[in-house]
């Protein structure tokens, strides 16, 4: 009786275990599938990158910096003033 019991439950768990095993395949088999024909259909756009008015690199990134510092010191200072 403990040997038809033993492989009974054997049994179960190949099954149980199979049919794990075969869903998690094509789950697999369908999200790649899926993926494929998404970017097939729908490519990434590359982003587009505003051009700077028309100076170089460096020098618009100074100009920002400059913006933001002086930006920066005049915040400060009105934090600083005394209230009347």
């Amino acid at each position: 009786m403990e040997n038809s019991l033993v492989s009974q439950g054997a049994e179960l768990m190949v099954f149980g275990m199979g049919t794990v095993i075969i869903f998690l395949a094509l789950l697999v088999v369908a999200t790649t599938g899926m993926s494929k024909v998404v970017t097939r259909f729908f490519p990434v756009a590359e982003p587009v990158v505003p051009p700077k008015k028309n100076l170089p690199p460096a020098a618009a990134d100074k100009q920002t910096l400059v913006a933001v510092i002086t930006a920066a010191i005049h915040q400060h200072r009105q934090a600083k003033k005394p209230r009347q």
